[in-house]
């Protein structure tokens, strides 16, 4: 029986059962803590070794940014009381401001800085672009550092203060010295809250801590810009792998956030006078059918081509979404609909319609053999699941072994990171989504890099593909950067850096007497109080 039968024959009567939580007792105590449903569980807590959004959610109230991208994409200061860059451009000297503390109560400095952005530009694409032109990164004294280049980078300050994953967070010089590669098992940071460690239950809780020390800024907040300021004292994350119980938490008011309903249950959320509901990404996301390059069947181009001739958008979509055409849409393209840059140059394969024939006869035509084809489908991520389902069958149709593994999401985090066969723990496929915010231009889309083994998950090597990214970053024009778009979306359909599985926006709920909740790329804690 799939979702939605199971939903329609349940009737919804099981959303007002208890979840086997306690109910909140309405104290001011109750008021103090804020619970809520995060779209996946915590399975590990470094947003720089690995690029899972949950963790991002997370790190982003835990360790705090130089700089911080508003609603306008524009980075503004944060940490950074100013910066000056050298008339050649190749001189950036920043300015820490006075007052900031690690959780520890420790000063941060300017040597955790130094050595926070070397951890951090060995995994990020920017910051590997930046690490390619470097000459120095040094501390000149507590407050202040220079980044010293060989060539001049316009993009320093988005690449510094960028939503996507992942973020350039600072942490102290004894955890950011951490192998990159490798997971820190410290988690101090100067963000607004604290990480109480001592309470995080992987799988089922985790819990964060109002950091009193924290001076946020004066400025209006403003997505990852302005004042951070902690209106509650403790924010309790209750992972719920299930929607229907999720639903009956919030119904019920043992939980007061759910970050990501599923569509299937905003009826119910709506009609309830207790609960409130939004869009919780003005720009949307962006699905993606992940195919590793380096193993196969997908190192071979004719393979990647015929699953972008066999998958349907719309099927994908149609399943996530339900049949309201303003929450989604198909894309010929690999970037934000409905911004600027958006094109669709040489990207009508990807909006189809499917031709099974034409994706039958690629497949042949392709050295493919029959080799089992590894799916990692995350269960307990509503998104993930559904775009297995849908296309692990139209896998099957166009004539792939598909072996779909069911797992959970920070298993799908772990095992994505093997460059090994399949034979030896490695994958094929997995499915995941891009938030819009970091897909409008080139800069910080870390999906779309094609330089091989730097590149993100699935490590596709597509020279084209890098060769417009960067007549992008140098065009002297918008009409040159647009052309260097459109250049850079066709190579990335010939090459299939990854399958788009359409564009859509979710949901986000939570209980009336909760305020300031945000729509913004990522759930914002700080400004939410609790009445």
């Amino acid at each position: 029986m799939d979702r939605r039968s199971f939903l329609a024959t349940a009737g919804m009567a099981g959303l007002v059962a208890s979840t086997g939580l306690s109910r909140p007792a309405f104290s001011q105590a109750a008021s103090r803590t804020l619970k809520f449903v995060p779209q996946a569980n915590l399975a590990n807590f470094d947003p720089i070794w690995g690029t899972q959004l949950v963790v991002r959610n997370a790190s982003a109230m835990v360790w705090d940014t130089l700089y911080g991208v508003d609603e306008k994409i524009e980075p503004q200061r944060q940490m950074i009381e100013s910066e000056e860059v050298s008339a050649d451009g190749l001189t950036w000297t920043f300015k820490l401001r006075e007052g900031l503390k690690w959780h520890d109560n420790e000063p941060v400095t300017s040597k955790d800085c130094v050595a926070s952005l070397t951890r951090w530009a060995v995994r990020d694409p920017m910051g590997q672009m930046i690490k390619s032109l470097q000459n120095e990164l040094v501390a000149v004294d507590d407050r202040t550092f220079k980044w010293v280049l060989k060539a001049p980078y316009p993009k320093m300050l988005l690449a510094l203060g960028k939503t996507n994953a992942p973020i350039c967070f600072m942490m102290p010089e004894r955890i950011a010295k951490t192998d990159p590669f490798k997971q820190i098992t410290e988690y101090v940071g100067s963000g607004p809250f604290r990480f109480v460690a001592s309470e995080w239950v992987p799988g089922a809780k985790a819990v964060f801590q109002r950091f009193d020390g924290y001076v946020p800024r004066q400025e209006a907040p403003s997505w990852l810009a302005g004042g951070k300021k902690a209106m509650v004292e403790r924010i309790e994350w209750v992972v719920m792998p299930d929607p229907a119980t999720s639903a009956a938490a919030l119904q019920n008011g043992e939980v007061d956030w759910w970050e990501n309903p599923i569509n299937d249950l905003m009826p119910v959320l709506k009609r309830s006078r207790d609960i409130a509901t939004g869009i919780a990404d003005p720009l949307g996301n962006i699905g993606t059918f992940r195919m590793n390059h380096l193993q196969k069947p997908f190192n071979d181009p004719m393979a990647r081509r015929a699953v972008l001739l066999g998958l349907d958008q719309e099927d994908c979509m149609i399943a996530l979404c339900g049949d309201d055409r303003s929450l989604w849409k198909q894309m010929g393209g690999f970037f934000t609909p409905g911004t600027p840059y958006y094109t669709e140059e040489g990207g009508d394969i990807l909006k189809g319609p499917r031709d099974m024939n034409k994706a039958r006869a690629a497949l042949k035509a392709s050295s493919y053999a029959g080799e089992p084809v590894v799916m990692l489908v995350a269960q307990d991520q509503p998104i993930t699941k559904t775009f297995g389902d849908v296309t692990a069958e139209a896998m099957k149709q166009i004539g792939f072994n598909v072996q779909y593994v069911a797992t959970d999401w920070g298993t799908v985090g772990t095992r994505r990171t093997s460059k090994a066969p399949v034979s030896e723990g490695g994958w094929s496929v997995f499915f995941s989504w891009h938030g819009g915010a970091d897909c409008v231009t080139p800069a910080s889309y870390s999906g779309l890099r094609a330089h091989g083994d730097g590149a993100w998950f699935g490590w596709p090597n597509v020279p084209a593909v890098e060769k417009a990214r960067n007549d992008w970053f140098e065009a002297p024009d918008e009409a040159a950067a647009k052309a260097a778009m459109g250049r850079m979306n066709a190579a990335a359909v010939e090459g299939a850096v990854f399958a788009p599985t359409g564009f859509f926006k979710g949901f986000q709920a939570w209980r009336k007497n909760v305020t300031g909740v945000a729509s913004a790329p990522l759930p914002l804690f700080w400004g939410v109080s609790k009445g």
